[in-house]
């Protein structure tokens, strides 16, 4: 076998990411929306949501996001502060159940150089990872594998959201 034919994986989906440009503000859109599903919202609180990401580091990847631009950690109310930890509890309830999630990343990334890719609108990563999820693909070729599309994980998120709330 050819060494080359294994050198690139096809992700079509990541031209979105590549067309969009200029950075669009996902997160305040996404706050506004009325249309959860077609922003990847999955669950929404008074002062706060919880929203897939777009561009995950894996299967599963969400994000707790306050209403609010808020840049800084100080800048967020007590309400805020409470409900980003409650749905970052409700987002590892929901990847335990529709993903066998077995354990967590959970975690801000506060500025460009800590790696925020929207520094003026923080946001609550919560990561599943799995027992042996580190395999060789992102150590030796920087590439992650991501087994599952956008749309069939939300529409499974959206379906045990709507199971435990019974």
């Amino acid at each position: 076998m050819d060494p080359n034919e294994l050198s690139a994986l096809w992700s079509p989906w990541r031209v979105e990411y590549f067309k969009a440009g200029a950075t669009p503000d996902f997160l305040l859109e996404a706050a506004r929306a009325t249309d959860d599903a077609a922003h990847l919202v999955v669950a929404r609180r008074a002062h706060t949501f919880l929203i897939m990401n777009r561009y995950p580091y894996a299967v599963g990847h969400l994000m707790a996001v306050p209403n609010r631009k808020v840049s800084e950690i100080a800048a967020l109310t007590n309400e805020e502060k409470l409900e980003l930890w409650e749905l970052a509890e409700h987002a590892q309830t929901l990847l335990r159940e529709a993903i066998r999630a077995q354990g967590f990343n959970v975690g801000l990334n506060l500025g460009k150089c800590a790696g925020a890719g929207v520094v003026d609108h923080l946001h609550l990563h919560i990561v599943p990872r799995w027992e042996g999820d580190n395999n060789f693909m992102p150590v030796l070729a920087d590439t992650r594998v991501l087994p599952e599309a956008l749309d069939s994980l939300y529409r499974k998120l959206i379906a045990t959201r709507d199971k435990l709330a019974k």
